[in-house]
């Protein structure tokens, strides 16, 4: 019998500062595809209207905003019908939106599973953004719907050579909302008001992102702070993705690469907070 046993699989409280084990996260893909579908399934479950939710709630805000921003206030929006405009914007928005709040209670909602059983903690914030991409999808065929119908109406409207960077405008969101939503997670196991907090300042936040305006607009009509929401890394995507879909709007390879970088950045600072949370969170939580 031998004294020296080589361990299948050791578990240690020492992490590298910046620590992703794709080869540990791989072993638990059951576990996350577990998840993946339980979010998908259960979120619904017990309400009315259920999945109909991911219709409703970007047609209604669409029609808000069209009704306030464009017939109220009268915000130009160019050759592209108001509402179809609107619903671009808030398709990226609820994405990075949703994968931000859904990530910014990690320890917090999972501090009893967390206690009792071992596996990746990062599993729990990747699979919230992996599941918001199914509504994500929904929401992307009302939008091509949409796109079909006003294209029938006469609108001259027609994607751009920059459609082939949705992906990355994709990933860009994924990150943004994973980095932020790892940092407020972390810091909510101390502070617990700001996922309170959360909530409101996600609305403030969906409002200097140019989501239901232009961001020559802003520019035109408030050139003092229109640095408030060019600096803002989200607007890039936002007006990069109305862009690519709909030729309209302002787009720059310096602002693309600029929100490219703020999205990494924010998601290793957002890993490593993580990271050095989850060792010792569940005394605080």
């Amino acid at each position: 019998m031998q004294k020296d046993r080589e361990w299948l699989y050791e578990i240690s409280p020492k992490r590298k500062l910046i620590d992703l084990n794709f080869k540990e996260i791989w072993r638990y893909r059951d576990l996350l595809i577990l998840f993946v579908k339980r979010d998908i399934v259960t979120v619904y479950k017990q309400t009315i209207f259920g999945p109909l939710w991911y219709f409703i709630q970007p047609l209604f805000t669409s029609v808000i905003f069209t009704l306030v921003f464009n017939n109220i206030a009268s915000i130009p929006t160019g050759n592209v019908p108001s509402f179809l405009f609107n619903l671009t914007g808030i398709t990226a928005w609820n994405y990075f939106n949703q994968c931000l709040t859904g990530t910014s209670n990690t320890f917090a909602a999972n501090a009893g599973i967390f206690g009792k059983v071992y596996f990746p903690r990062v599993i729990m914030p990747l699979k919230t953004v992996i599941s918001n991409l199914f509504k994500f999808g929904i929401q992307l065929i009302i939008l091509l719907i949409f796109y079909i119908y006003f294209l029938f109406r006469g609108y001259d409207l027609s994607p751009n050579f920059n459609l082939l960077f949705f992906p990355v405008y994709v990933i860009m969101m994924a990150l943004l909302g994973l980095g932020a939503g790892m940092v407020i997670s972390a810091l909510t196991t101390k502070y617990r008001d700001l996922g309170v907090l959360i909530g409101f300042a996600t609305s403030l936040l969906m409002y200097i992102s140019a989501v239901p305006y232009p961001l020559s607009e802003v520019s035109k009509k408030m050139p003092d702070w229109a640095w408030v929401v060019k600096y803002n890394p989200l607007t890039h995507i936002i007006e990069g993705f109305r862009f690519m879909i709909l030729d309209t709007g302002l787009f720059s390879w310096s602002g693309f690469f600029y929100t490219l970088g703020i999205s990494v950045f924010l998601f290793l600072v957002g890993l490593v907070i993580f990271n050095r949370t989850e060792k010792n969170f569940i005394d605080t939580v």
